[in-house]
């Protein structure tokens, strides 16, 4: 026994030529890889040349541009570049930080960002519902087309139609409360109903095209699970509530962290064209102050300075909803 044992634990030192055989094989292992990866290039060559057109798409209009984010840190003068440019540092920023309007302006815009998210971003996922519990196909597809209409129709021509029917003197609205006998209200002349006003003409104009997604996640649940609901004697409202969200559940997420990561981006086209001097002090946002500072009146650094400081909020939130929605729901983008 004595003997057995110690032939059992006597170990002998490895050969070279197995020493050097699991590096070999891996090495071969990865050859053989990328020759795989190799011929099925060749074969679907046609399918990989598509992708050098998004790709450069990328490089030129997204990444290219990050090599101009360092004016925010320069005194930019463009007639001597931006490698000319006298260096500031941070000048810029505490600029922006001191003065009297950035109270202002970040409320004005998370405010409108805040409103828009609790308003808005629920309406879809409404309408979803609705839509899929329509019975008619006819009228299914009726209500579809009249609310995916307002999304392809210009900015411009949405706020012509908000000057038409919410103007203080020649508006719909307003002479309608003439007529009554009631006071005319300043929609569109007051910062208490702007944002009302911009808030819910977005909820009119988007909420159908924004649905679209979560009618395609509805249609995509098996229909055996709403059979089974039934039999057990749940009602409608019980099988929307135990069957459809739960199963759209995991986009609602992802659309809600893409929404937080642009959280700070209202846009400007719309506010601009609404915006007046009896309004501005709530339709004030950070991006409409980049465009009028920036781009018409030139100061190019002190606005790109406060671009990037837009930025990094939404960046920082993006980080911050999909940790958490990765730790709470186990969904998330990365």
């Amino acid at each position: 026994m004595t003997g057995v044992t110690n032939m059992q634990t006597e170990r002998k030192p490895p050969s070279p030529g197995m020493a050097q055989a699991v590096p070999a094989a891996q090495i071969g292992g990865s050859s053989l890889a990328r020759r795989r990866l190799l011929r099925r290039i060749l074969v679907r060559y046609d399918l990989y040349l598509m992708l050098l057109i998004p790709l450069a798409w990328y490089l030129i209009f997204q990444y290219g541009p990050m090599y101009g984010v360092q004016i925010a840190f320069k005194d930019f003068q463009p007639a001597k570049g931006i490698m000319g440019s006298k260096w500031v540092g941070l000048e810029h920023f505490e600029r922006f930080f001191s003065s009297y309007y950035f109270g202002r302006l970040l409320w004005n815009t998370i405010s409108i960002s805040l409103y828009s998210l609790l308003f808005s971003f629920p309406v879809p996922i409404l309408l979803a519902l609705l839509i899929h519990e329509i019975r008619s196909q006819g009228f299914k597809k009726w209500v579809q087309n009249v609310t995916y209409i307002p999304h392809f129709i210009s900015v411009v021509v949405i706020v012509g139609m908000l000057q038409l029917f919410l103007g203080s003197q020649t508006g719909f609205i307003n002479v309608l409360l003439h007529a009554t006998g009631a006071e005319k209200i300043a929609f569109l002349d007051s910062g208490e109903w702007f944002k009302s006003v911009f808030i819910s003409s977005n909820i009119w104009q988007n909420m159908g095209w924004q649905s679209i997604i979560y009618i395609a996640a509805l249609s995509g649940i098996n229909p055996q699970l709403y059979e089974a609901a039934k039999m057990d004697g749940a009602s409608r409202l019980r099988r929307i509530w135990h069957v459809s969200l739960p199963g759209i559940l995991p986009i609602i997420i992802i659309l809600l962290i893409l929404d937080v990561g642009h959280f700070m981006n209202i846009g400007f086209e719309k506010i601009l064209l609404m915006q007046n001097n009896l309004n501005k002090d709530a339709s004030d946002v950070i991006q409409t102050f980049i465009y009028t500072n920036g781009i018409q009146k030139g100061d190019f650094s002190y606005t790109a300075a406060i671009g990037l400081f837009n930025s990094v909020i939404n960046f920082a939130l993006l980080i911050l909803i999909n940790r958490f929605a990765r730790k709470k729901a186990e969904t998330s983008l990365w």
